[in-house]
C-alpha cells in the first residue's frame, strides 16, 4: 500500500509494552459510515496515502481484538498484531466502497488470513506438507473440541473424534493427529506469566483486550452475519432438492433427524442416507469458497 508505514501508525516493537500500544490504538476515532467512505474513494480515486493511514488506523483496534483471539497458539501476541496489521493494510489497498459494505467487514477476512498464515509458518509441525484440509481443522479444533466440552489433555474420545471428522469432512485419523499435534505445541494459560523483555511482566490474562465490543466491530459482525446467511442461501442451490433436504435436517437444525429417520423418508439404507450428507456438505463448501472469492476476495486465489 502507498505509505504503508505512514508515521502515524503506532510501531509495535521490543521498545514498546503491549498495553502502551492498545492504549495508543484506542486514541483514534472511529470513523462514521460517510466518513469512512469518502476515505475510501479518496483512496481509490487518487492514492490519497493520508486518507489510507486513516482508514488503518481507525481499524487496529480490530486487529487486536482478532489477534487476541489466536494468542492460544504460542506466538507472541505482538507478532500476531503485527501480522494482522498487514492483513489490515491489503484489506484497505483493494477495499472497494461502491459494493455497498464496511470496511470492517471485508478487512476482517485480510486480518484473520493474515494471521493465520504467520501461524501456519511458525508451527513447524503443522507447516510440514499442510493441505487446505488440515489447516481448516488446524484453526477449527479447538473451537469444536470447546464445544463437545472435550478438554482433556490425551487423545480424543471416538465419538468426539468421529463427530469432528464428519463437521470438517476430514478423515478421522487426521483429527487424532492434529489433535496430538497441538497438544505438543501447547495451549498457553491465561494465568501463564508473560516473558519479561516482549510484553512486560504479568499474565496472558493481563493483556485482553476490552470487553466491551467495539463500534466497528459490531458493525462487521453484524454485515459478516448477514453476508454468510445470503452466502449459504445462495451456495444451498449448489444442492438438488434431496441433497439440501438430508443436509438441513442433519445440520441446520435445531433437532436433526438420525440417519435412521431419513433412511426410512428416503427407502434406502443409513449408509446411503450418509453418503449424501457428506457429499452434500462438501459441494456446499466448495460453493461457499467460490462465492466467497467472487464476492469478498476478489484479488486472493
Amino acid at each position: 500500500m502507498t505509505n504503508a508505514k505512514s508515521p502515524s501508525v503506532p510501531a509495535l516493537s521490543g521498545e514498546q509494552s503491549l498495553n502502551r500500544y492498545l492504549a495508543e490504538i484506542r486514541k483514534f476515532p472511529v470513523l462514521t459510515a460517510e466518513q469512512e467512505y469518502m476515505l475510501a474513494k479518496r483512496y481509490q480515486e487518487h492514492g490519497d496515502p493520508d486518507a489510507a493511514a486513516q482508514l488503518v488506523t481507525s481499524h487496529l483496534r480490530l486487529v487486536a481484538k482478532i489477534a487476541m483471539g489466536y494468542r492460544g497458539y504460542g506466538l507472541p501476541i505482538a507478532d500476531l498484531i503485527s501480522e494482522g496489521n498487514v492483513g489490515l493494510m491489503q484489506g484497505v489497498k483493494k477495499f472497494e466502497p461502491d459494493r455497498g459494505f464496511r470496511l470492517a467487514t471485508y478487512a476482517m477476512w485480510w486480518i484473520k488470513a493474515s494471521i493465520q498464515e504467520y501461524i501456519l509458518r511458525s508451527w513447524s509441525l503443522v507447516k510440514m506438507g499442510t493441505t487446505a484440509a488440515q489447516k481448516k481443522l488446524f484453526f477449527n479444533l479447538r473451537r469444536l473440541k470447546k464445544n463437545l466440552d472435550a478438554y482433556e489433555e490425551a487423545d480424543l474420545h471416538p465419538d468426539d473424534v468421529a463427530k469432528i471428522a464428519t463437521d470438517l469432512g476430514v478423515p478421522e485419523q487426521e483429527v487424532i493427529n492434529m489433535n496430538r499435534r497441538m497438544m505438543m505445541g501447547g495451549d498457553g494459560s491465561l494465568n501463564t506469566p508473560m516473558r519479561s523483555g516482549e510484553e512486560g511482566s504479568g499474565e496472558w490474562q493481563d493483556w485482553l483486550a476490552d470487553d466491551r465490543p467495539l463500534q466497528d466491530e459490531a458493525v462487521a459482525e453484524a454485515e459478516e452475519s448477514q453476508m454468510r446467511h445470503e452466502m449459504l442461501a445462495e451456495a444451498m442451490e449448489s444442492l438438488n432438492e434431496r441433497e439440501r433436504h438430508i443436509l438441513i435436517e442433519r445440520r441446520l437444525t435445531d433437532k436433526p433427524q438420525t440417519l435412521e429417520e431419513l433412511s426410512q423418508t428416503y427407502d434406502v439404507s443409513r449408509e446411503r442416507i450418509r453418503q449424501i450428507e457428506v457429499r452434500a456438505f462438501e459441494k456446499l463448501q466448495k460453493a461457499m469458497q467460490r462465492i466467497a472469492g467472487e464476492r469478498l476476495l476478489p484479488g486472493i486465489a
